[in-house]
C-alpha cells in the first residue's frame, strides 16, 4: 500500500501525542508511520500486519505501545462498516482464537460468529495517484486496498494527490473516492514506490 508519507510527516511535525492509529501495517523502519513511532506520538495501533517494523516490535514488547490485532479482511470490513454507518457486524473469522477474547459471540444457523465493531476516526489521510479540485480521487494498484474505505471512515479526510487536475477532467467511471468524502487536498510529488520486503531469486541461465 502506498502511504500518505507527506501527511504522516506533517502529523509528526505537529507534535500531537497519544494517537490511536488505524493502519494495515506500521510501515517500514524510518518510513511513514514508523517516523511517528520514533517520536513516541502513537499510543495504540489497530493493525493486521506489523512484522517488518523492528521499532514497533521493540515498543510493543516493552509495554510502551498498545496493539489491537485484526485479521486483514476483518480490519478492511471494520473500516468499511464505519464509513457506511454500521456500528457492528458478525464474522466467523477469529472464532475460537485469541482474537475472540472478550468479544460477543452469537450463533446463526448453527454456526458461531464473532461481533466486530466498525471503525470511524477523527482524521483519515490517504494517498491518491490522481485527483481533481472537487476532491474526487483515483488510486493505483495496491493503493486501492485500504484507501477507498479509509476515506469514508473519518470526520475529516485529507488527501495527498500526485496529479491534481481541475474539476471535471476525471472520467466519472474511473473515480474510486467521490469528492463528498474529502475535505482537504494537497498536491505532492509522485510517490516513491517502496518495497517492504524484497525477495528475489537468480534468473535462469540463458
Amino acid at each position: 500500500m502506498w502511504l500518505a508519507e507527506t501527511l504522516s510527516d506533517a502529523i509528526r511535525d505537529s507534535g500531537v501525542k497519544n494517537l490511536t492509529v488505524v493502519s494495515n501495517n506500521a510501515g517500514v523502519d524510518g518510513i511513514g508511520l514508523s517516523r511517528l513511532l520514533e517520536t513516541r506520538q502513537i499510543k495504540k495501533m489497530i493493525s493486521s500486519y506489523v512484522g517488518e517494523n523492528k521499532l514497533f516490535a521493540q515498543q510493543y514488547l516493552a509495554g510502551e505501545l498498545e496493539l489491537e490485532f485484526n485479521p486483514q479482511g476483518t480490519l478492511a470490513e471494520r473500516i468499511r462498516a464505519g464509513g457506511a454507518g454500521i456500528p457492528a457486524f458478525y464474522t466467523k473469522t477469529g472464532v475460537g482464537t485469541l482474537i475472540a477474547d472478550g468479544k460477543e459471540i452469537k450463533e446463526f444457523d448453527g454456526e458461531k460468529y464473532l461481533m466486530e465493531r466498525g471503525l470511524f476516526g477523527d482524521l483519515a489521510i490517504v494517498h491518491a495517484w490522481k485527483g481533481d479540485t472537487a476532491g474526487n480521487l483515483i488510486y493505483r494498484k495496491t493503493a486501492r486496498n485500504f484507501n477507498p474505505m479509509m476515506a469514508t471512515a473519518a470526520k475529516v479526510t485529507v488527501a495527498e494527490v500526485e496529479h491534481l487536475v481541475p474539476a471535471g477532467q476525471l472520467d466519472p467511471d474511473h473515480i474510486h473516492t467521490p469528492g463528498i468524502f474529502v475535505q482537504r487536498i494537497i498536491a505532492v510529488d509522485p510517490a516513491k514506490k517502496r518495497i517492504e520486503f524484497r525477495n528475489t531469486r537468480p534468473r535462469p541461465a540463458a
